[in-house]
């Protein structure tokens, strides 16, 4: 067998070292011999190569010869068979593990199969196990940790295959679990036209993560013990560059859909990215869905959320969004910004691009943002005219399927009107009023219901009156007989008939008049909130000064009038199309009464004007506060209110509020403020019992 090896390499000197050197080399290669578990018989056959070697390099007449044959092209040494084991020993310890590991691996394979329980196939497995190890070191200090690991795998392999050495093994396979982060690395950072390569650092990264239980690494793994929380996360911020953004957006998704919290979070910066850097707001969508279901703790998604709402031309959203941020610092320094607010909230939005979304993909090298070709691109404008056209048309179809409506049956009504209100969630905001509870929906819908009954009454009344008429006309016509009417002259017939028609008329108004009389008197006790003396008038500035009496100092920040109510104005809403005003001086009620409720000084009696779920929402927010040891001094004043819709059974208004909300302890400690101006609201009013109501709001639009 013929190795890759020289005299001067066998023995470890260069081919200018002196007899004195290389007596002096042989001398110290003797008594330094592999102690890892060789036979005697091949460490015996490697210092007999060894002293061979000495002798032929000491003689000057046969370096000389030997020094000629390398110069006309000699380049390794033939060894007899039963000295190849230790030429291997020694080529491995002049430095080639790698040819060492290789010629070893093809001499335990057939044809060359040594004899089983043989010395040379033991000899021959140890080596192949230490040369594998001594390979993948060599290749690791290059920076090749991919062919490290693959040799690693192969001696690994080789092992089990022979049956021997398990402890080496075991060795080996805990220096290629440690190797994994290292060699996905190796394999991410090549070309991109390795795409074999790539495509296998990334399902080895897969593997990775999910073994680990997400990016959180919430599974105790074989890596553990390798790569802690704080290690992989500094690997990963490593080979994260080395990813394009659908590369990423794929992983992130993935790993969302097994539970892990962290990659919903990137997935949704990744699909921002794309979306801004392709021109694509699409996935500006698809982001804002993902944050908008995300939960992670001690998240503020408001102000991204708002990010995208400013991308998408959504302006008024934007603001609100930022508004309701529970970072005080952002919040003041949006206040205080020397500018406008939307040049504020475009500023935060640039640098939140550059520094936290655009940053860390293979195929994103944006320096700067630029909102205005944003805004410019006509591709963008034209999705954003797309989907306002659509927005037109969802609302066409809700008013067609309002009409569908009246042909289904009380059930699909349901069903329907808890579609609409699903939508109106996804735009709320929790400020004010909380969230929005099961049975609001449901007292909407026994509302919705009657109304339909009422419409339908008509005519199930006109079959029972037809019924009663034919009933009337048979006992009529019986009395008739009995009297024996019918024999007298015609004139005294029709005079009886018009008698008694003349008295069944007469019945029929005086039960009307009493019955339209009893509604009336009704709906005036059921307003114990408005005076009914005519001589008897409450002030804008009386109400105002009432509210402002009863709040700290912290809260005196909006002006006067704020929730005033002029109830010499108001009266109650049973007139099938309330005017503007009517609508406005309700609102006021509502935001009057239930800022009084919530501070702790009145009852809540408004059933004669709000739904039921909306009072139940608000005594529970009460509840709540109480148990928490604290009361809400409210005060907010309207500054504008415009019809959205109207219809026979529907009333939607937008208000734009100056709303300041604090929350004090019992004892009168202060503990929070929050200052919306404006804040956009819109209210929605259900007409019910003869009567219009508030039944539900959506704050923060």
């Amino acid at each position: 067998m013929e190795l890759p090896l020289d005299h001067f390499r066998l023995i470890g000197v260069s081919p200018s070292a002196t007899s004195e050197e290389i007596l002096r080399a042989f001398q110290l290669r003797l008594d330094k011999t592999p102690d890892e578990g060789f036979t005697y018989e091949v460490l015996t056959q490697r210092s007999e190569l060894l002293r061979l070697t000495a002798d032929l390099l000491t003689d000057p007449e046969s370096r000389r010869e030997y020094e000629n044959l390398l110069l006309n092209g000699a380049s390794g040494l033939e060894f007899s068979s039963n000295r190849e084991v230790a030429g291997l020993i020694l080529l491995w310890e002049s430095g080639s593990p790698k040819e060492a590991f290789k010629i070893t691996r093809k001499a335990l394979q057939p044809p060359q199969t040594p004899a089983l329980g043989s010395s040379r196939e033991a000899d021959l497995t140890l080596l192949a196990a230490l040369t594998s190890r001594d390979s993948a070191i060599q290749e690791q200090q290059l920076r090749s940790y991919s062919n490290a690991a693959d040799f690693l795998h192969e001696g690994i392999q080789l092992l089990q295959r022979m049956g021997k050495l398990g402890e080496i093994r075991k060795d080996l396979e805990e220096d290629l679990v440690s190797l994994l982060p290292f060699r996905i690395l190796d394999l991410l950072s090549r070309d991109l036209n390795d795409q074999e390569s790539h495509k296998k650092g990334l399902s080895m990264l897969e593997n990775l993560i999910v073994k680990r239980g997400g990016l959180e690494g919430n599974n105790k793994s074989e890596y553990g013990n390798y790569l802690n929380q704080q290690e992989f996360e500094a690997f990963f911020q490593q080979i994260k560059p080395y990813l394009t953004v659908q590369e990423q957006i794929d992983l992130f998704l993935g790993l969302q859909k097994r539970g892990s919290l962290e990659a919903g979070f990137l997935a949704f910066l990744s699909l921002t990215a794309i979306g801004f850097s392709r021109r694509k707001p699409e996935k500006l969508f698809e982001a804002r869905r993902i944050l908008k279901k995300l939960n992670l703790s001690g998240l503020d998604s408001m102000p991204l959320v708002g990010c995208l709402d400013l991308l998408l031309a959504d302006i008024e959203k934007a603001s609100a969004r930022f508004s309701s941020s529970s970072d005080e610092k952002l919040r003041d320094w949006l206040n205080n910004y020397p500018g406008n607010n939307l040049e504020a909230i475009c500023i935060f939005c640039k640098n939140w691009l550059e520094n936290d979304v655009l940053v860390g993909y293979r195929d994103i090298d944006l320096k700067e943002v630029d909102l205005d070709s944003w805004f410019e691109d006509r591709e963008i404008q034209e999705f954003i005219e797309t989907l306002e056209k659509k927005s037109n048309k969802t609302t066409i179809k809700s008013n067609f399927q309002n009409q569908q409506i009246k042909k289904e049956s009380s059930t699909k009504i349901t069903d329907d009107f808890d579609s609409t209100l699903d939508n109106i969630d996804e735009s709320r905001l929790p400020l004010p009023g909380g969230i929005k509870q099961a049975y609001e929906k449901l007292d909407i819908q026994e509302n919705k219901f009657n109304e339909e009954i009422f419409k339908n009454k008509p005519i199930e009344f006109y079959k029972y009156l037809i019924e009663k008429i034919a009933e009337l006309k048979f006992v009529f016509g019986e009395f008739l007989e009995d009297k024996h009417i019918t024999s007298r002259t015609p004139y005294l017939i029709y005079l009886y008939a018009f008698l008694i028609l003349f008295t069944f008329g007469i019945g029929i108004g005086f039960l009307r008049n009493n019955f339209k009389n009893s509604i009336q008197d009704d709906a005036v006790e059921d307003k114990p909130f408005i005076a009914l003396d005519k001589n008897q008038k409450v002030s804008d500035n009386d109400i105002t000064q009432e509210i402002k009496k009863n709040s700290s100092n912290k809260l005196n920040s909006i002006p006067e009038k704020s929730t005033a109510i002029n109830s010499s104005k108001f009266k109650a809403l049973t007139t099938a199309s309330p005017s503007l005003e009517e609508v406005r001086d309700l609102i006021n009620i509502w935001l009057l009464k239930k800022s009084n409720y919530l501070a702790g000084k009145s009852e809540l009696n408004l059933s004669t004007i709000v739904s039921n779920g909306l009072i139940d929402r608000t005594i529970e927010e009460r509840q709540n506060d109480i148990k928490k040891g604290i009361y809400k001094q409210i005060t907010s004043q309207i500054l504008n209110i415009d019809l959205k819709s109207q219809t026979s059974s529907r009333i939607v208004v937008l208000v734009e509020l100056n709303y300041l909300e604090g929350i004090l302890k019992d004892s009168g400690e202060f503990v929070n403020e929050t200052s919306l101006n404006p804040l956009k609201v819109k209210y929605i009013l259900g007409f019910s019992n003869k009567s219009w109501k508030l039944v539900d709001f959506v704050s923060g639009l």
